[in-house]
């Protein structure tokens, strides 16, 4: 039986032995908008800024979010209004043997399937992987992430049934213990913004969210922002599914953009299905959408 502990919230670096090849990171310039498909791999910490601002006092993600791997994940063209991904995500643990271990793990498989074992707890034991750490979770993984060996074994395999793969890392026990609609990552540009904001009932349907400081925030804000302040990020981080819905729309916005994509694809990791960050931030909107607001 699989424990709860055995299952962090993001996945652990041992995805990056399994992806393809590094992807170039992520690109804000364009004047559409962009759609990015992202998994659970690159945390918020990964992400943050690696000075902070004087007379600023550093934070630690850590006790809420494992180290993870550090490549981001391909982006895809996107245009307002469009549907859902339409593809699948997978909750993923496995184990890793030497290729010339087959006897070994052919008897971990009987020893999981005959005997009632965990295969988290044989990770633990006898994986080769960086996972075993986290009873060899993966976390939630994609097609296009991974060796074509364990992707294929990964959406073939039946639910909850551990089943064996070979690929150039050696042998694999992997089972599939959860899948979900793919979540997905856009970007608004400021002027687009500020045409759903004309709508009053935006403010209603969809979540936003101001990353910035508060004294940053007395400075120039946009009415319907919750400010939620990055560096505060440990007293609402814990809570952010509770307090928020993850089935609706979310738009993050900052300063210039940077801070909130963090947050965003944090979000996004955390379960919310379509996020948006506000391209270029308040000072984008200032400048090209509503010259009423002050730039700082």
């Amino acid at each position: 039986m699989l424990r709860a502990s055995h299952i962090p919230p993001v996945a652990t670096p041992a995805l990056s032995a399994l992806k393809i090849s590094l992807i170039p990171a992520l690109s804000l310039s364009s004047s559409l908008p962009h759609l990015y498909k992202l998994s659970t791999f690159a945390p918020l910490h990964n992400f943050l800024p690696k000075t902070a601002p004087p007379n600023s006092s550093p934070i630690s993600f850590k006790r809420f979010l494992p180290m993870l791997g550090h490549h981001p994940c391909p982006k895809a063209s996107f245009s307002s209004g469009s549907g859902t991904g339409g593809g699948r995500e997978l909750l993923v643990q496995h184990l890793l043997v030497k290729e010339d271990d087959l006897k070994l793990l052919l008897e971990l498989q009987q020893r999981i399937s005959g005997g009632g074992e965990d295969l988290s707890d044989l990770a633990v034991e006898y994986s080769l992987c960086p996972s075993k750490e986290e009873g060899g979770m993966l976390g939630w993984v994609r097609k296009g992430q991974m060796v074509p060996e364990f992707e294929e074994a990964a959406f073939s395999a039946p639910l909850n049934k551990v089943v064996r793969c070979k690929t150039k890392f050696g042998w694999h026990l992997l089972q599939v213990l959860s899948e979900r609609e793919e979540s997905l990552l856009g970007e608004i540009q400021a002027d687009e913004l500020h045409v759903k904001i004309q709508d009053p009932t935006f403010a209603k349907e969809a979540q936003l969210i101001d990353v910035r400081e508060p004294d940053e925030v007395a400075k120039a804000s946009l009415p319907g922002f919750e400010v939620l302040p990055l560096r505060q990020f440990g007293s609402w981080g814990p809570e952010v599914t509770t307090k928020f819905d993850p089935e609706k729309e979310t738009y993050v916005m900052c300063h210039h953009g940077m801070r909130s994509l963090q947050v965003a694809k944090w979000l996004q990791s955390q379960g919310f299905k379509r996020v948006f960050n506000v391209s270029g931030g308040i000072h984008a909107y200032a400048v090209r959408a509503d010259p009423s607001i002050p730039t700082y």
